[in-house]
């Protein structure tokens, strides 16, 4: 098996494991990473309704500045956490979509808790 598809076969094992042992349900939904080279995207999701409450992403126009970095992931992290509590959610399960809990991934989680949602 070459490398780029043993890495994909990794990760998507890795990611199903996350999403056996965690479910968004309406009290408090699931809030799922994806990162890509240019672009970091968010979603708050009510699983048992099969719906996105909110979302946020560096792709957006209303966002400015470089979407692959650390600095844009912390914008990105404190837009969801403001949009969440509008909608009226406070508490979440953070869902790591298979990534490794260090650089984006983590600067979006910290800056969404210090904007005061609730892991």
């Amino acid at each position: 098996m070459n490398q780029m598809k043993l890495k994909a076969v990794r990760h998507n094992r890795r990611k199903q494991g996350i999403r056996n042992r965690i479910l968004g349900v309406p009290g408090r939904p699931r809030m799922t990473i994806f990162r890509s080279a240019k672009h970091i995207y968010v979603q708050v999701i009510d699983d048992l309704r099969g719906h996105t409450v909110v979302s946020a992403s560096t792709a957006e126009k209303a966002f400015d500045g470089r979407g692959s970095n650390c600095d844009a992931a912390k914008k990105v992290g404190e837009a969801i956490a403001s949009r969440a509590k509008g909608a009226g959610v406070e508490k979440v399960v953070f869902d790591r979509n298979g990534f490794r809990y260090h650089g984006r991934i983590k600067a979006l989680a910290d800056s969404a808790r210090k904007a005061g949602l609730q892991f």
